[in-house]
């Protein structure tokens, strides 16, 4: 069974997009995919979202995971239309629950040391901080190892390839969240090409 260690162990960006075509989903994945990025998250804020998951989802060697899980409801949506993970912006007892039940890998979203430690109280240890650069940074992240030194972290939010590696030089970041390997004009445009290349730069970042 796949865990949450293995989808943030799996490359060092976790691509995060926001899709408003599902025909384009397919192309997306394979780009994202050729170029070594295998883990995708598809955010719940488009009405495409739930069909792009189904789409990416029979792209060989691809994880689709659903992000924006802010309910139940969202979270069984998401796993009906193939999600192999779940993403929230935040931390509930409610949403946690509904993961636990379905035995699908969590990464609820902290920003502080209460979220973490309540996030501990419910047998989790990996979480998103989000969002990342307003939240304080990697030096945030860093800080939090002192007392969480069991706890690793995908940070998502306002990381672009440049800050990237400042976040992924920390010995508690696993990943990070990123949404500059699928720029918007690319998409619009449908190069793909452009897509891998990025995808295959990002892929090679440093961790630890």
């Amino acid at each position: 069974m796949t865990t949450i260690d293995d989808i943030m162990d799996a490359g060092p960006v976790i691509a995060v997009l926001e899709v408003q075509r599902a025909e384009d989903a397919a192309d997306i994945a394979g780009a994202l995919s050729r170029g070594g990025l295998k883990v995708i998250e598809i955010t719940l804020r488009t009405a495409a979202a739930l069909d792009v998951i189904r789409e990416m989802s029979k792209i060989p060697d691809v994880i689709v995971g659903a992000g924006t899980v802010l309910t139940p409801d969202h979270l069984k949506a998401a796993l009906d239309a193939g999600a192999r993970y779940i993403v929230s912006p935040g931390l509930t007892e409610r949403v946690a629950e509904a993961a636990r039940s379905a035995s699908v890998p969590f990464l609820p979203g902290v920003a502080t040391a209460g979220e973490i430690m309540r996030g501990l109280d419910m047998g989790l240890s990996r979480f998103k901080f989000f969002p990342a650069e307003t939240s304080g940074g990697a030096a945030a992240v860093a800080a939090f190892a002192g007392p969480f030194r069991d706890v690793r972290f995908c940070p998502t939010g306002g990381i672009g390839s440049d800050i990237a590696p400042k976040y992924l030089h920390l010995p508690n970041v696993a990943c990070v969240g990123g949404s500059w390997v699928a720029p918007r004009d690319a998409v619009a445009d449908r190069d793909w090409a452009r897509i891998e290349t990025v995808a295959r730069n990002t892929s090679h970042m440093h961790r630890g």
